[in-house]
């Protein structure tokens, strides 16, 4: 029985590697097509084409054909949030989150090509830009509801998930100003990383940059000498 349970958790996690490859596959292959061609002339059969996939497949992942182009990795909020559950009690909420942050981003360095061409489809696109605007602030309310329970919970949350809120007044309602603040944040940090980092690749890893902006903010954000 043990043997057998191994091998089923095995395969339930190369299905969902399996999954995750796919949607990445099809997302990075509408990027790269509405960068080449405009968003608008990109169709779901090219994007199944280029991605290797039906277009049945393309439609197991996205409900719509503009969905492939807003987030590029839909689930990395999901384990992000996760993560900041299952930190070790003993890290701050500031600190859970770049652990979690940090791990998301690990491999930044081989994204930054595709994050480039995701940022120019969606300037170029500006009904594509609302909605990926849209997702991000719904990803930080709801980042910012896990630091809530974390919080509430004294750090160790694994076992404690954020509640369930009717509406977003009633949910945004409920959040102390801390959370909603540190989520807010901790992704402007994230941004300013990247795009610090784009700019200056040759002078340090990504990584490095991210974990020194987060040292700023843990600091307190002290003025630099003059």
């Amino acid at each position: 029985m043990h043997g057998m349970s191994e091998k089923g958790a095995a395969q339930g996690g190369l299905r969902e590697r399996k999954k995750r490859a796919t949607r990445a596959a099809l997302a990075e292959a509408a990027v790269r097509l509405a960068a080449e061609h405009g968003a608008e002339k990109v169709t779901v059969e090219a994007i199944s084409a280029a991605a290797g996939v039906s277009v049945r497949t393309f439609f197991n992942y996205f409900d719509t054909r503009d969905d492939a182009f807003v987030v590029i990795d839909a689930e990395a909020g999901a384990r992000m949030r996760q993560a900041v559950l299952d930190a070790p009690a003993a890290l701050s909420p500031l600190q859970a989150l770049r652990e979690a942050m940090a791990a998301e981003l690990a491999e930044a360095e081989q994204q930054h090509e595709l994050w480039r061409l995701h940022a120019r489809v969606l300037h170029a696109s500006p009904h594509l830009l609302v909605r990926t605007l849209g997702a991000h602030m719904a990803d930080e309310t709801e980042l910012a509801e896990v630091v809530a329970a974390r919080i509430r919970a004294g750090g160790a949350t694994a076992s404690a998930p954020p509640p369930a809120f009717a509406t977003d007044e009633e949910r945004r309602g409920a959040l102390d100003l801390y959370p909603r603040l540190l989520a807010a944040v901790a992704g402007t940090a994230v941004r300013i990383s990247v795009e610090h980092w784009c700019a200056r690749q040759e002078e340090a890893a990504f990584l490095d940059v991210f974990q020194e902006v987060f040292a700023l903010l843990a600091a307190g954000l002290p003025a630099p000498p003059a």
